[in-house]
This record gives C-alpha cells, sequence and structure tokens, in this order.
C-alpha cells in the first residue's frame, strides 16, 4: 500500500519515464512524416479523433471503477477480518473453562488463528496467468525490481514455513502440507477443538455456538478473498480498454497536427508535447486501473496484509500475556505491505 500523500516528480518519472519516452518518439515521427516528408495525407480531421477519445474515456472511467471497487472490497474483507480475529480472541479468554490446561488451549487456540492469517496471506500471493508478475518481459523484470526494493513478500520469498512451524505443533505442521487449502484445514482445526471442549463439558452450547459462528465468519472472509484472487477482472473489459487507447494514442497525433499547422511558421512541432501529454493522460488512467484490478499479487499498491496481519499478531499475543511481541511492519520507501 503507497502511504506517501503525493507522488514526486522522481517517482512519477520512474513509473512512467519509459512511456513519456516512446510517447514522445512516436509523436516526433509523425511529425516529420507529415513536415519534412510531405505526408500531408495521413492528418485526420479533428473531429472523429475526439470522439474517439470522449468514447475511450468513458470506457476506461468504468473500467477504473470497477477496479476501485475489486480493491476497496478486499481492504474491508480484511477490515473484517482485523475485528473478528479481536473478537475470536476475547471469546476464546472469556467464554472457555475453567480447567486445568485452560490457558494452553487459548494459546493453541490463539496461534492457530495466527496461523491461519499467515497460510490465507500465501496462498492469496501465488501468481495468477492474467497478474503482472506472468506478464511481458519488461513488465516480469520491473516487478522483480519491485520485490528486491521494497520487499513485496511474494509467496516464494516469505518465511512462510518458518512462521507456521512457529505457531503449529509438529504434528498440525506435518499434517497442514499435506493438504492443498492450509487456510481451510486450520479453520476445520479449530472447529474440532471447540468441539471437543464442548463434549468435555468445558464450553457450553451457547458459547460453543456464538465461537463456532466467528469460525464460520473466517470462512466467509476466506471465500470472498479467495473469489478476488481467482476470478479475474473480466479480461474482455480488461483488454479492450487497452486496446481502445491505443488506438486513440497512435490516432492522436495526425488529428492534432493538422489543427498546429496553419497557426505560424514551424508551430507544428507544438503539436508533439500536446499529443504527449493527452496521450500520457490516458495511458495512465488505463495503467492505474490495470494495477489496481488485483489487489493480491503483491506489489505496492495491494492490499497490506503482512502488516495487517503483524498488527492482528501483536493483539492477540498481548491479550495472552506475551512479553515478547514481533515489532509492526515498517514501510520501506513509503510502501506498507
Amino acid at each position: 500500500m503507497l502511504i506517501k500523500r503525493n507522488f514526486n516528480l522522481y517517482s512519477l518519472a520512474k513509473f512512467t519515464g519509459f512511456h513519456i519516452v516512446w510517447l514522445t518518439l512516436y509523436s516526433t515521427f509523425a511529425v516529420f512524416l507529415y513536415d519534412k516528408l510531405g505526408l500531408t495525407i495521413l492528418g485526420i480531421p479533428w473531429l472523429p479523433i475526439s470522439l474517439i477519445g470522449t468514447a475511450v474515456a468513458f470506457y476506461v472511467g468504468f473500467k477504473n471503477n470497477a477496479s476501485y471497487e475489486r480493491m476497496w472490497e478486499a481492504r474491508k474483507i480484511w477490515g473484517s477480518i482485523v475485528n473478528d480475529s479481536r473478537s475470536f480472541a476475547i471469546a476464546c479468554k472469556n467464554l472457555i473453562g475453567p480447567f486445568n490446561e485452560r490457558d494452553e488451549v487459548i494459546q493453541k487456540l490463539l496461534y492457530r488463528h495466527i496461523g491461519w492469517l499467515y497460510s490465507l496471506r500465501g496462498q492469496l500471493l501465488k501468481p495468477t496467468p492474467w497478474e503482472h508478475i506472468n506478464a511481458n518481459i519488461f513488465i516480469r523484470t520491473m516487478v522483480a525490481r519491485r520485490i528486491k526494493d521494497y520487499g513485496t513478500g511474494l509467496y516464494d520469498i516469505e518465511t512462510h514455513e518458518e512462521m507456521l512451524k512457529r505457531l503449529l505443533d509438529d504434528k498440525e505442521y506435518e499434517d497442514i502440507h499435506q493438504v492443498s487449502n492450509m487456510a481451510t484445514h486450520i479453520l476445520d482445526w479449530q472447529a474440532k477443538t471447540l468441539n471437543e471442549l464442548n463434549e468435555e463439558g468445558k464450553l457450553n452450547d451457547f458459547r460453543h455456538m456464538n465461537m463456532q459462528k466467528l469460525l464460520y465468519a473466517f470462512y466467509d472472509h476466506q471465500g470472498k478473498s479467495e473469489r478476488i484472487k481467482n476470478y479475474p477482472f473480466p479480461r474482455q473489459y480488461a483488454s479492450m480498454g487497452l486496446y481502445f487507447v491505443t488506438i486513440f494514442i497512435l490516432l492522436l497525433p495526425f488529428g492534432l497536427i493538422p489543427e498546429f499547422s496553419g497557426l505560424v511558421s514551424h508551430s507544428v512541432w507544438w503539436s508533439i508535447p500536446f499529443s504527449v501529454l493527452v496521450s500520457w493522460v490516458f495511458l495512465m488512467m488505463e495503467l492505474i486501473g490495470d494495477y489496481s484490478e488485483n489487489p493480491f499479487e503483491g506489489m505496492a499498491n495491494d492490499v497490506p496484509m503482512l502488516s495487517i496481519i503483524r498488527n492482528i499478531e501483536i493483539d492477540l499475543r498481548e491479550m495472552l500475556g506475551e512479553k515478547n511481541i514481533p515489532p509492526k511492519i515498517s514501510m520501506k520507501k513509503n510502501i506498507l505491505m
């Protein structure tokens, strides 16, 4: 999650510099064909260009709204996980018991819950075919650089195994690697433990039912997160938006050149900065939507799951009365993961 109030010029140049270069070269090439080679037939009336631009703006606006909805829904889901995690911890401390091994059982339940959080995060960060990690070589290189620079915490570079080994007992740690959906089975173990406590008379029916509802809520949050992760933003919308913006950018210089050519001598060259500026705005609109549609791919503008999980872990460990509390996740280069 980007937490700086505004991009500075350096950050903006790093993100858009490549696009500004090729847009400038393309616009210059268009003016060269028109002015130096005399290919005035390439000039296009401004009216159809403006109509295309208006249509593209509406389409990209629709796409960006839908992308933002996916990202904001993902953040709301993890906000609910925070609230329900605290509720679960309070329920464990105040509704279970009393009996001799009460503290050990409560610790086991809360440690498992922290393990569920890390397991869910690990599952959500596994790359899918439509995410940027599987895009063209330029995008893959850029993503790899951000992983190195910002510590984005993709599944294969995170201390996932070490975390689970610390939170689960030896048998559970061994058994969890025999299943495909670790997070689901951790919740299943939680339900079995609560049922055992109920059968042993250490948790009455009413309290058992209320705690079980919290587990159902965790299943619900997990399912919603998996839906966003595993069901892509409809590719027909995503792909056509890129194609429409590309068509508009390719036509734009040849629509602006005739407008500038009749002003004063050599004024045709003034079409270059304006063409680059308008093209850049449309391209940035497209890229913003593109990078917002997948909130669980481990990039800089995604939901800060690691920070959220660490905050929950701190809360739960403090409720257990522990003193060796892990520190909060700090931002790195204005990015919170």
